[in-house]
């Protein structure tokens, strides 16, 4: 183990231009909550899929013999993983995100945490913790990613999933489970769906914005209703699936074709036929809009719609409208491709 520095004294390094990183903005000054790290003006940090983003952390001073662990705190099973930690000379990074995470180290006091190439499972809350002793701190922050909420059935009908199997599901069209925080904004933004559906910490719910009879009555206020934690392994739901901003672009290829000249045709021009998580970031993303349905890698048909219109669904939202699961075999229509940038 690589020796620990001894600070025997501490200097203060030369103000830089934007000092506000060492202290909250001036007003009725109280006592600092934390003695070495200073509280994080912003708790969320904001950014997409294929982003850098930082976390800070910023010490006011550094005591003796300290270590600061990151760490992230897994919301399916509430688990708290090491990512890594430093005492300032020498660090190591632990588990999944040790290939894209580094320290920032903009100056000595800085211990904030960047993450390059931000991956949809990067979304979380995270915790910079001083371990100095018994004098122990940490501040926690939020990592959130931009992206669009749908939900998900396989081609045999509503309610065929066990919570495994709906975040498989999810993972196989390029997204990951919803969390509670990404379903209830994409209520706030909308999301309307009378199916209940898996989400990432192991509960069921389902958004509705106008109350009906098929969803819970007339009588109950709008809102994101819930089942509540439910039996992994035997009971089965829809899934709420996530995703963000794509490294590639979704393209349409007009036609008459079967499934499995669809597929065809988009590996003839260098692609792969676009997953249904895809369509959803290049409607959300790059305002995709056309008014063919289209094949995707599941099997179903959709279109993305940004400007609703009477001869395109003629539904009065935005959206990603879907055909369902035509036969592969005597169906034919366009396809959505994808091609990596």
């Amino acid at each position: 183990m690589h020796r620990l520095l001894l600070l025997g004294s501490l200097w203060l390094l030369a103000a830089p231009p934007a000092s506000s990183i060492f202290q909250r903005p001036t007003g009725s000054p109280a006592p600092p909550r934390l003695q070495y790290l200073l509280e994080p003006l912003h708790a969320a940090v904001h950014t997409q899929r294929g982003a850098t983003a930082t976390l800070p952390c910023v010490l006011r001073a550094l005591p003796r013999n300290y270590r600061v662990k990151w760490s992230k705190v897994e919301p399916a099973n509430y688990r708290e993983n090491i990512i890594i930690i430093t005492n300032g000379l020498y660090h190591k990074n632990y588990g999944p995100l040790s290939p894209r995470v580094r320290l920032r180290h903009s100056h000595r006091y800085d211990a904030s945490l960047t993450i390059t190439d931000v991956a949809l499972e990067d979304e979380g809350r995270y915790r910079c913790q001083l371990v100095n002793g018994l004098e122990d701190e940490s501040v926690s922050l939020t990592l959130h990613l931009e992206g669009v909420v749908f939900p998900y059935q396989p081609s045999n009908g509503r309610y065929k999933f066990n919570y495994h199997e709906a975040k498989r599901a999810c993972e196989q069209q390029d997204s990951r489970l919803a969390t509670y925080q990404q379903l209830y904004k994409a209520w706030t933004e909308g999301l309307d769906w009378c199916n209940a559906g898996w989400i990432l910490d192991g509960t069921v719910h389902y958004p509705i914005i106008n109350s009906r009879e098929p969803c819970g009555g007339r009588l109950l206020l709008p809102g994101v209703r819930t089942y509540g934690a439910r039996d992994k392994q035997k009971d089965r739901f829809d899934a709420f699936c996530f995703t963000s901003a794509l490294q590639g672009q979704v393209y349409f290829i007009r036609g008459h074709l079967n499934f499995k000249e669809a597929g065809q045709a988009c590996r003839n021009h260098g692609a792969a036929i676009a997953k249904v998580g895809q369509l959803y970031s290049a409607w959300k993303f790059s305002q995709l809009d056309r008014c063919d349905g289209g094949w995707l890698a599941d099997g179903s048909v959709r279109y993305p719609i940004t400007t609703p219109r009477e001869r395109c669904g003629g539904l009065p939202d935005p959206g990603v409208r879907s055909f369902g699961f035509p036969s592969k075999e005597l169906r034919t229509y366009g396809t959505y491709c994808f091609v990596e940038k």
